[in-house]
């Protein structure tokens, strides 16, 4: 296969925590290390890395700090704490893969760039929220917040957790930004978090919105108006699987997109982990992209570079 020129990368969440899940700083870091590895592997075989990533562990942590210091400063509102953690990431994740390239003797270095996405303020998703964010708690500590403009619901047992929209991305706002660095020979980290959520009322100035983008979707975006060839959605799974969790599973390799969508309007893939990623990669190629792939972190050269690693869409 032709090597693509550029490529959109999208780590997961396991590509930022520990393990065993944990989130502490010197965990995130390591973890961190290990991805900045296999990114700096992709850019000394010659592609163009654009880098984008999940912050739900860290959205999640800054939610229950806004919560414990309610009653002594004023939460911030979401398009803030994602703001918040795509800057920590990106810093701490450019921090990394520049001590990875350096060691590979590669003159690239990287770019972290906090990066808006747009989204309809009309969308439905804000007369309906619905994706939880947060920890769960008592329906008294959880009034709390609802007489705060948000909106709790009860998930029984467990307690009472926020819920809030996850409007469609529908373009990278700072995309030219990121042409700019890549043109000018960075290695780009930006959109975490599936980007900050702004919205265009018709006048001159963008304004942040209570709101959580997919990250996966956003890649997709992102990957469009960066005119990347190839797109990988790096998980904690090497495939696709269909019949999950049943004796029949199995993985898919290489797929066509009506393959891929015929085994989604199956109902194979659940709403909250992989059906994202499915409907990533299609929009993605569908829209003109090359090539795009599911897969684990450890396999992205491969899966840029190669042709039997992961699950692999092509028109």
């Amino acid at each position: 296969m032709t090597l693509p020129r550029r490529a959109v990368v999208a780590l997961g969440g396991n590509a930022m925590t520990g393990p065993d899940g944990s989130a502490t700083p010197a965990a995130q870091r390591a973890a961190l290390a290990v991805a900045a590895g296999h990114v700096a592997e992709l850019v000394a075989a010659g592609v163009e890395v654009v880098l984008t990533h999940g912050n739900g562990p860290q959205v999640g942590n800054l939610l229950v700090k806004n919560e414990l210091a309610a009653h002594e400063v004023p939460p911030v509102p979401l398009d803030w704490n994602v703001a918040q953690t795509q800057a920590t990431i990106g810093f701490t994740l450019a921090d990394e893969l520049d001590a990875a390239l350096a060691a590979r003797g590669l003159p690239q270095r990287t770019a972290a760039l906090v990066t808006r996405t747009l989204v309809d303020a009309a969308d439905p998703g804000f007369a309906t929220p619905s994706k939880p964010v947060g920890r769960f708690l008592p329906r008294d500590q959880a009034e709390r917040f609802i007489a705060l403009g948000q909106v709790w619901e009860d998930r029984g047992p467990r307690g009472w957790r926020r819920v809030v929209a996850s409007p469609e991305p529908l373009a990278v706002v700072d995309g030219p930004a990121v042409h700019a660095l890549v043109a000018a020979g960075f290695v780009v980290v930006c959109a975490g978090g599936g980007g900050i959520p702004v919205a265009d009322d018709e006048g001159p100035a963008l304004r942040g919105v209570e709101a959580v983008i997919d990250k996966d979707l956003t890649a997709a975006v992102l990957a469009r108006d960066v005119a990347a060839d190839a797109l990988v959605l790096a998980t904690d799974v090497p495939n696709v699987m269909v019949g999950f969790g049943t004796p029949a599973a199995r993985a898919l390799g290489r797929v066509t997109p009506d393959e891929l969508r015929a085994h989604a309007a199956a109902g194979e893939f659940a709403r909250g982990s992989m059906a994202p990623k499915v409907e990533a990669v299609l929009r993605f190629v569908d829209g003109g992209g090359e090539r795009a792939v599911v897969t684990s972190l450890e396999h992205i050269t491969d899966a840029v570079t190669g042709d039997d690693v992961g699950t692999v869409l092509q028109p």
